[in-house]
């Protein structure tokens, strides 16, 4: 290549119904094609679409990744010029080496990464190796939030106080200056992992301790914004914004990751174009791209409403975890990762999103920890609302259980469409009342 079990109607990996895309057919061949490096193509799944699309853009691509060349599907080896596999993707420098070795063999135009862990390697390589795309200091402040909130507070964006340090003593300071509930979480996380919420000066010391402050660990701590959490995502093309969406937490994130009982939900609206409501929100995101140098690249960036008005929390220069993009291309009836590839490749999108539903997806819980027995309410679940369900992840009998921290599709999940906001929302409430995942 290149260079040198059966399962039931609920059960794992089965899906009820697939998610329906306007699939684009694919463009011609640029004339010089592109050649595309990408890292980690076949981890996790949905890294495949990424390939997908470039292929279907017209790129010649390249995967640089952790796993052996026998973990690539027959599609991966089809759409991929050459693979080669490293030790890890996440050091700059061996990165750099392989990079630079394929270049020798064919230029390399772009090098991309869609993972948050990834892009900041990614990024060093593109630098050493004068690779077009996100730039070291984006992607740096992208990672380090108190660098990140430094940076736009100067520039005039309302956001949560904070401070980062490798010390215990200042950072007590600083509670004891902006006053509690503060916000403990590492300084370039993703979402809501090894996040702490704390409210005196002993829990601060605890959630300090627990992340090793003062023995070599690192931490941001924040000011806690009261109100409703959602996040604004962006493809953009040099800086401006091509396509968008909004979506909301149910509930906010931090409680949502801590309590079994709770099946949180992920709601992308269809609204953002109606109105006023969202005009906010789309300013502020242009604001944000512009101050960190966003240029050609997804981002995905949380923010809150509240008694004190809209406020900023922070933003990646990637996708969105936990699949978000198949919800938007479900409810935009076109293909997002194409629309990416279409981006990277061609300086253009392809189609404007419908609008025509809102989506969403819905986490279900196991009752304890365990293993997994059965789902209650599935049957009357498919049976009020099957026309809408998307697509369901439900484990078969025997599966150990995922903690709850494990994010919304550690476990169950089912995901949906409606046209209706509203009527998805209370769609999505029911199931969550109706279903019952049961384990042992």
């Amino acid at each position: 290549m290149g260079f040198g079990s059966r399962c039931g109607r609920y059960s794992i990996d089965c899906l009820s119904s697939p998610i329906p895309l306007r699939m684009t057919s694919a463009l011609p061949p640029d004339p010089h094609r592109m050649h595309v490096v990408f890292i980690e193509p076949c981890f996790p799944a949905n890294q495949k679409e990424f390939v997908r699309a470039l292929h279907h853009a017209g790129a010649t691509i390249t995967g640089i990744g952790e796993r052996p060349k026998d973990a690539l599907d027959d599609d991966l080896r089809r759409w991929m010029l050459h693979y080669e596999q490293v030790p890890t993707v996440v050091d700059a420098g061996h990165l750099a080496r392989t990079v630079e070795w394929i270049s020798r063999r064919k230029h390399v135009d772009r090098l991309e990464a869609t993972i948050e862990a990834h892009v900041m390697a990614a990024a060093q390589v593109r630098e050493a190796l004068g690779i077009e795309g996100t730039s070291v200091r984006t992607a740096w402040l992208c990672r380090d939030k108190p660098a990140m909130k430094e940076v736009l507070r100067e520039g005039g964006v309302a956001t949560a106080s904070s401070i980062g340090g490798d010390e215990v003593e200042p950072l007590v300071d600083f509670a004891h200056r902006v006053g509690y509930p503060l916000i403990v979480k590492p300084r370039s996380a993703a979402g809501a992992s090894g996040t702490d919420r704390v409210d005196s000066d002993d829990e601060l010391r605890g959630a300090l301790a627990r992340a090793g402050v003062g023995q070599g660990g690192s931490v941001a701590v924040e000011e806690f914004v009261e109100g409703h959490e959602g996040f604004y995502d962006t493809l953009s093309i040099g800086g401006r914004i091509a396509h968008d969406f909004v979506s909301h937490y149910y509930p906010n994130v931090l409680e949502g990751m801590r309590a079994r009982w709770i099946s949180p939900q992920i709601v992308t609206t269809n609204r953002i174009d109606s109105g006023e409501h969202y005009g906010e929100v789309r300013a502020l995101g242009q604001r944000v791209n512009d101050l960190l140098g966003i240029g050609t690249s997804a981002t995905h960036m949380e923010w809150f409403f509240g008694p004190k008005g809209l406020r900023f929390s922070e933003i990646g220069c990637r996708p969105p975890g936990v699949r978000t993009w198949d919800l938007y291309s479900a409810a935009n009836d076109f293909d997002l990762y194409f629309e990416w590839a279409c981006a990277v490749v061609h300086g253009r999108v392809s189609t404007a999103p419908s609008r025509n539903y809102s989506a969403g997806l819905i986490a279900l819980r196991p009752d304890r920890d365990g293993t997994i027995t059965h789902c209650e309410g599935l049957d009357e679940v498919y049976r009020r609302y099957g026309r809408w369900v998307l697509d369901a992840r439900i484990p078969p009998e025997g599966t150990p259980t995922q903690g709850v921290e494990d994010g919304f599709m550690a476990n169950a999940w089912l995901r949906l469409r409606h046209p209706d906001y509203d009527e998805l929302r209370s769609m999505l409430d029911a199931i969550g009342q109706i279903t019952q995942l049961r384990a042992r």
